[in-house]
């Protein structure tokens, strides 16, 4: 049997703890909404190689709406660094790869037969409290992932870019708003500036 749709209480309040145990590694007091998750995944242009990584899902909404905008579970890439989370994620999505790591060492983290094969990475780090040097090593680590012509999908809640694009070469452009967010949020992607 599927589960709805939306949230339950118990992801909820997991989340809620985990925030609480370390808010700036959790940018966010709720999980997204599924109208933030359903935006991004509509973002999403998955090749028949190719396969798709999300980092930072939390307790998995963009994780949820991904497999139901038809990415296969055996290529969908999560990598979350708290251990707490990734035993969730391991229990709501068995098969998904879930990924237990820090996501600057994303190329350690992925097979090495994905590894220039990722169609796109979505971000759920909140990058805005992020030193330059860290943005730099997690959008370096996507990019030596990817493959040609990807991008990173990042959301934030703030209106500015959450990345320091120009500083790290990179151009970036809203793709998209979603205003029954709580609070609303932004979906930015990002492309190396010569691409």
């Amino acid at each position: 049997m599927s589960k709805p749709a939306g949230r339950d209480a118990n992801e909820e309040v997991l989340f809620f703890k985990r925030w609480l145990a370390n808010p700036m590694k959790v940018g966010a007091v709720l999980p997204s909404s599924p109208h933030l998750a359903r935006l991004i995944a509509r973002q999403v242009r998955l090749g028949p190689d190719q396969c798709v990584v999300e980092l930072g899902p939390g307790t998995g909404p963009v994780t949820k709406a991904l497999l139901a905008s038809g990415v296969p579970a055996d290529r969908l890439f999560v990598v979350e660094i708290d251990a707490d989370l990734c035993g969730y994620l391991r229990r709501e999505f068995p098969n998904v790869n879930v990924v237990n790591g820090d996501a600057t060492k994303l190329r350690s983290l992925l097979p090495p037969e994905w590894v220039g094969k990722v169609a796109c990475v979505i971000s759920g780090i909140p990058m805005l409290p992020l030193p330059i040097e860290v943005q730099r090593a997690l959008t370096q680590a996507a990019f030596e992932v990817m493959a040609p012509g990807g991008d990173i999908l990042q959301y934030t809640y703030s209106l500015a870019s959450p990345i320091k694009a120009k500083p790290l070469g990179l151009k970036g452009r809203r793709r998209g708003i979603a205003m029954l967010n709580l609070p609303p949020a932004w979906v930015w992607s990002y492309l190396p500036a010569a691409a």
